[in-house]
């Protein structure tokens, strides 16, 4: 049986603010978004952060929000994001933020605290797949300590064993859990240590900056 997708909160080291989502991604997927505390004027509301950026945000609102309107968000305890949505749609607002973030520095958790399983990370670089003697080139899209998600438009079974190659990184063994629109997930057979995939990112937005300087 295809297992379904679970969407959660994506975040991205680009520095764009995330555009509005297809309108499908919400009907086949298991939706687990991480949840905001919301201030615009003297209101205070929760929403959900469906995907985030260095430069900005995209959130389901519960409340009415016109483009233009300031709005602030809490994304770790106490410590408030200053930004103006940009445009509304459905439920989802897009939110620039007044300036960039740090997305490494908002996923690391504090010393004194225990350390979370980390969420995906939006990556969008080369990936290799292999399947028994076969090895598929492909595109990863998005990175977590437990698993990927890879862009993959052949035949591949459910529970398909593969080994996962990306830059920099030693090959991932992982099983392949759903497919879905022309991806699969696949999870990890050991888990990435935290350490490794932080240096790994840190390095893929040092590369990142220096293409884009």
């Amino acid at each position: 049986m295809n297992e379904q997708p679970v969407e959660t909160t994506l975040y991205s080291l680009d520095d764009s603010a995330p555009s509005a989502p297809d309108r499908r991604s919400g009907e086949r997927h298991l939706s687990l978004f991480r949840v905001g505390a919301l201030t615009i004027g003297d209101r205070r509301e929760l929403c959900l952060i469906r995907n985030v950026s260095a430069g900005g945000m995209l959130i389901r609102a519960y409340c009415a929000i016109e483009p233009g309107e300031r709005i602030t968000i809490e994304l770790k305890q106490g410590e408030p994001i200053h930004g103006t949505a940009r445009w509304a749609k459905d439920e989802c607002v897009g939110v620039t933020f007044d300036r960039p973030i740090d997305v490494l520095a908002l996923l690391s958790s504090s010393e004194d605290g225990p350390r979370p399983r980390m969420p995906r990370i939006e990556i969008g670089c080369t990936a290799s797949v292999r399947v028994g003697a076969i090895v598929h080139r492909t595109r990863a899209v998005d990175i977590s300590q437990g698993g990927l998600k890879v862009e993959f438009r052949g035949e591949i079974p459910l529970g398909s064993e593969v080994v996962v190659s990306l830059p920099g990184l030693q090959p991932c063994p992982g099983t392949v859990r759903w497919t879905c629109d022309a991806m699969i997930g696949i999870t990890f057979n050991r888990a990435l240590p935290l350490a490794v995939l932080m240096t790994w990112l840190q390095e893929r937005r040092g590369g990142l900056m220096r293409a884009a300087g």
